[in-house]
């Protein structure tokens, strides 16, 4: 048991710190490669962000875990728009443009949908292919829209990631390979102290990805969105956030598919899991278009909601 919290706790941390860093070295890389601009912002950065679930849940499947993969995914799509937004709401309103409840989190919603839909039963190599499949029809209907003036968001995430002075190859070369390897190295390692404390408590594999991988796996996600709602930068974070969750899915979801394909051992975290994300991902969108913000109140309800699914799950 002990040794499971400190393999947990230590790959919980490095995996935040050099997920950070390779976002930021992966970015500066590709501005160096001259990539477009909304290649780097919607395809590097959001690939980057989502780079702890990807490697987290892929190492979990290969290694016969199915099922804290697939709990590391639905447990990281409640966080990000539950926990995450939640969080980010106490500090100051978050608000919500109507191109972003209308876009954003309409796509959102139908690529959780769509995972929920898919993991159901066994998961196959043709499943995760529908959702790479999936994944490549986002990134047309994205470089599509830029071409319309649609970028501005990623020009914007952009400028904040790789700043003000030029990035040189070589040190971004090596801050990349280096972060992504520990990346890999401490998704392993949490993976397997996640095991140990499953087993240690006699708790479902599954449980244990939906609660506390997954909450590592949003850290990244956690600590900036609270950064941006104390500075008042607000203005993406929605945006971001639901982007999270389209990658998760049908990124992470593909991947898991095509590493690890199989039977889920958690039918629980599968069945209701699944139904509970995307129940609160429609009330999520729904609150959204009414109001076009999140307010304290609204997070109440958020953060309500991510502790009544933890307890259903528990039950």
């Amino acid at each position: 048991m002990l040794l499971g919290l400190v393999l947990s706790v230590l790959g919980l941390v490095v995996l935040s710190l050099a997920a950070d860093q390779f976002v930021r070295g992966a970015a500066r890389l590709a501005v160096v490669l001259r990539m477009a601009p909304i290649v780097v912002g919607a395809v590097v950065v959001g690939f980057g962000t989502s780079a702890p679930e990807m490697l987290v849940s892929t190492v979990a499947a290969a290694d016969g875990r199915l099922d804290i993969g697939v709990g590391n995914i639905v447990g990281s799509n409640v966080a990000n728009i539950s926990l995450v937004l939640g969080a980010a709401s106490f500090v100051t309103v978050v608000p919500v443009g109507s191109s972003v409840v209308r876009r954003d989190a309409a796509v959102s919603v139908a690529a959780v949908a769509l995972f929920a839909l898919l993991v159901q039963g066994d998961i196959s190599r043709l499943e995760g292919l529908v959702l790479v499949a999936a994944l490549a029809a986002w990134f047309v209907l994205v470089l599509t829209g830029a071409r319309t003036g649609g970028g501005a968001s990623d020009m914007e995430d952009l400028s904040e990631i790789v700043g003000e002075h030029p990035p040189a190859l070589g040190v971004e070369s090596v801050r990349t390979v280096v972060s992504l390897a520990l990346v890999a190295g401490s998704a392993y390692v949490l993976v397997e102290g996640a095991e140990r404390v499953a087993e240690a408590l006699n708790l479902s594999g599954g449980f244990v990805g939906y609660t506390m991988v997954a909450v590592g796996t949003s850290a990244p996600e956690l600590v900036t969105a609270v950064a941006a709602a104390r500075q008042r930068q607000t203005e993406l974070l929605v945006g971001n956030l639901l982007g999270s969750n389209v990658f998760n899915s049908l990124a992470v979801g593909g991947a898991i598919g095509l590493a690890g394909p199989g039977p889920v051992g958690d039918v629980t975290v599968q069945t209701l899991g699944s139904l509970m994300m995307v129940v609160i991902c429609v009330v999520s969108w729904v609150d959204m278009a009414i109001g076009h913000k999140v307010s304290r109140t609204d997070g109440v309800v958020l953060l309500g909601l991510w502790a009544a699914s933890i307890a259903l799950l528990a039950g």
